[in-house]
């Protein structure tokens, strides 16, 4: 969920500051772009060359740069954030938020940030209880602010109970929540296929087809970016999910193909199948390499069981199915029929005529046509653009 995002990362002055190393460290490590904004006060506890060196970014702590007189600009900073977190969160600097005072850079940004703000309180247990801190923090919250609990424990002073700041895995599993809470797929699950299949001939030959599994891949990664439990079966390609979240199965085979999608299907709200399957296998599997002969070679195929008109005739009421059809001729009419035969509310149809589209290419241009039969068309466009075009869909779809 943290991967791209740009985050605020307020500092306060608390002894609760040395955590803020770690928090930088794993905020970069989820994928987010972390700029540290710091108080006077909270360099006593912690040097800005520090978090500058673990963010990658300059640190800021004063409204102007000493040696230029140039502006920290604070409005630019409060725009830049896709959120902003304010951890360790001093009594002081929560009382100075919930009045509106901006007496240094970090509450000037705050005061700035149009992004959800997060805070995450540190101090002692008597600080903590008191009621201008109690009643601060409910005016916070009454802004739009979100808490992150302080959790119990040993205190610096020696005390022990509430003020502890919430440990920094648990504020980076916080924010990623909410920020997941809050995307269009939240909870829903979706079962992508993606990838070729390898009908095998021998122990080293095997029949499959170009798919590089690239429509597939940006789609599953497209829906986890947009809240989903993303379930990926995978047949033989190189590509790589840009997110950990996503449950990858690797298949070899049609047969095995199928197997996933029976087990998983019945459990999830949407099922995307992407994946090139093969219509047909060989009859008979050698046990040992064919070995080369004058002449030529006869293979018996035999049909593979039809994935998508399988899970067609199993669909409940409420679940979505979306299906591929690639075509080189009548290819609207060939897509619709393949819509209506196989009980799909989407299919998704391209065409190996339209230059940049099909298998390999980074790109794809396609029609979307719904099970009313509602057609929109769309421009050649690179496939990351292509999957998110068809979860804009598909959420309108899980929505009806």
């Amino acid at each position: 969920m943290l991967e791209g995002k740009k985050i605020i990362l307020g500092v306060c002055g608390s002894i609760a500051a040395y955590k803020s190393a770690t928090l930088v460290r794993l905020l970069v490590k989820a994928g987010a772009h972390v700029q540290v904004v710091m108080t006077p006060d909270a360099t006593n506890f912690i040097t800005p060359l520090t978090l500058s060196t673990l963010s990658k970014r300059p640190v800021y702590s004063e409204y102007f740069k000493p040696e230029t007189g140039e502006w920290n600009n604070h409005v630019e900073l409060g725009l830049w954030g896709d959120a902003m977190i304010i951890a360790p969160a001093s009594a002081n600097t929560m009382a100075k938020m919930a009045s509106g005072l901006v007496d240094n850079l970090l509450t000037a940004v705050y005061l700035s940030a149009k992004c959800p703000v997060y805070f995450a309180p540190a101090m002692d247990l008597d600080m903590w209880k008191h009621e201008a801190t109690q009643k601060n923090i409910v005016d916070l919250q009454g802004f739009g602010n979100v808490l992150i609990p302080p959790g119990s424990g040993e205190l610096a002073s020696g005390l022990h109970g509430e003020g502890r700041m919430a440990e920094p895995e648990e504020i980076v599993d916080f924010l990623s929540d909410d920020i997941k809470k809050k995307l269009p797929l939240y909870n829903q699950k979706i079962l992508v296929t993606a990838g070729p299949t390898y009908e095998a001939i021998d122990p080293v030959r095997f029949i499959g087809n170009h798919s590089s599994g690239k429509m597939g891949f940006a789609l599953a990664d497209e829906l986890a970016s947009l809240g989903a439990d993303v379930t990926l079966i995978a047949g033989p390609t190189a590509q790589v999910s840009k997110y950990q979240s996503i449950k990858r199965i690797n298949i070899t085979s049609a047969a095995d193909m199928l197997q996933q999608c029976l087990e998983h299907f019945p459990a999830v709200n949407a099922c995307v199948m992407c994946a090139a399957v093969a219509d047909y296998t060989p009859a008979t599997v050698s046990a040992q390499k064919i070995k080369k002969h004058d002449g030529g070679l006869n293979i018996e195929l035999k049909k593979t069981t039809d994935i998508l008109k399988t899970l067609g005739q199993q669909k409940r009421e409420g679940q979505v199915l979306v299906g591929f059809a690639l075509e080189t001729n009548n290819e609207e009419q060939y897509a619709i029929e393949k819509l209506q035969k196989k009980n799909l509310d989407l299919i998704v149809l391209n065409s190996l005529n339209d230059a940049g589209a099909g298998f390999k290419n980074d790109t794809n241009k396609v029609t979307l046509i719904d099970r009313d039969l509602h057609k929109t068309t769309f421009e050649l466009k690179n496939k990351t653009e292509v999957a998110h075009d068809i979860c804009i869909k598909l959420i309108e779809l899980l929505k009806k």
